[in-house]
């Protein structure tokens, strides 16, 4: 019956129509029988949704290479967004933490994880420098932190 119908039918049809025949069998003896025989129907597989579409920009070198200690303040700046579920909804914060005592140096607050959460974060926290600091900014160099107007804030630091 499998082969008389194009190898298309698998073991559900196939009992279908052993039932309609008048044949009494279950479902599993009918599966158990068609994997003995290798009576396999060829199917495709369903291609995994994927919203990748490739990468922003070029990643950034890692230049810290996770050694999170500095000497002096304004040296070594550290990044993330956090979200956070409150009952209104989410709500994400973008702190810029100093690694030399671990305060926050800025931070922002907002109810999308977008640029100008970051943006806003970043400018408030070159506002504090004094013109010789140039601190070097880390961050898990996700979609946030690659974008162009990102980039050009973080050459201004």
């Amino acid at each position: 019956m499998f082969k008389e119908n194009r190898c298309v039918y698998g073991y559900r049809r196939i009992h279908a129509v052993l039932r309609n025949q008048g044949l009494t069998c279950s479902e599993k003896v009918v599966r158990r029988i068609m994997g003995e025989e290798q009576l396999v129907v060829p199917g495709r597989k369903k291609r995994k949704y994927s919203s990748y579409l490739g990468e922003i920009s070029p990643a950034v070198p890692n230049v810290l290479e996770r050694d999170f200690h500095a000497e002096q303040p304004n040296q070594k700046w550290v990044t993330d967004l956090c979200e956070f579920q409150i009952p209104a909804g989410k709500v994400y914060l973008s702190p810029l933490v100093d690694c030399f005592d671990g305060m926050a140096v800025s931070w922002t607050i907002g109810t999308s994880p977008n640029a100008e959460l970051v943006n806003t974060m970043l400018d408030g926290g070159i506002a504090c420098l004094r013109p010789e600091e140039h601190p070097i900014v880390h961050t898990d160099r996700g979609c946030h932190y690659r974008w162009p107007g990102f980039f050009y804030r973080n050459m201004m630091v």
